[in-house]
């Protein structure tokens, strides 16, 4: 796929999309995978498409990121305490992974997640993050039910908390608003400010 994607666009970026933020961050964010015409283009996570809109809105309405994300790499927009990754680190084909794709790309996350000391809550987006997100926290997968909204705790002491994907898809079908996915973040972080 990244061969005929290079072909076809050569000035993308065509490549494993590394995560966004710093490793220091006490929240991470995991998406999906790389969009074909956003991240796989421009290099950073949910940069560069509808779902990036309403993810990065949402962390700079919630104090979580500065700056006017503009769907370029170079825009100047910064994230605040948060990181942001996905689940699979390649564009998929037909834009949605494979369960070997996931598998693959699944020590990556269980690194990123043991390269993070002070992590205390993730936002997993969609049903197949959630699920990622498990494998790599050495969880399992039958102990914790994804649902919109739901928060959990797991045994390593991280807080993980459901949200349907922040795509245009489940925002233009009504699945998810503004308002809805806003909730999930604010209440993720005041999870985290407890501590």
């Amino acid at each position: 796929m990244r061969t005929a994607n290079r072909a076809a666009e050569p000035t993308w970026h065509n490549a494993p999309v590394p995560a966004f933020g710093a490793l220091s961050a006490t929240l991470l964010v995991v998406g999906l995978a790389p969009g074909l015409r956003g991240a796989n283009r421009t290099g950073r996570p949910f940069t560069g498409d509808y779902a990036g809109d309403l993810l990065y809105g949402s962390l700079k309405r919630n104090g979580l990121a500065r700056g006017d994300y503009q769907r370029r790499r170079d825009d100047g927009f910064e994230l605040i305490g948060c990181r942001v990754t996905n689940a699979v680190r390649c564009v998929p084909p037909e834009n949605k992974p494979t369960p070997a794709e996931i598998k693959t790309c699944n020590s990556f996350l269980a690194a990123e997640l043991a390269a993070m000391p002070r992590l205390k809550g993730v936002l997993a987006l969609g049903s197949i993050a959630h699920d990622a997100l498990l494998v790599a926290a050495g969880e399992k997968r039958s102990a914790f039910r994804f649902a919109h909204g739901a928060l959990h705790r797991l045994g390593n002491g991280l807080t993980l908390a459901d949200s349907y994907h922040c795509s245009r898809l489940n925002t233009n079908t009504g699945r998810l608003t503004e308002a809805m996915f806003d909730a999930v973040v604010a209440t993720l972080k005041s999870e985290i400010e407890r501590g």
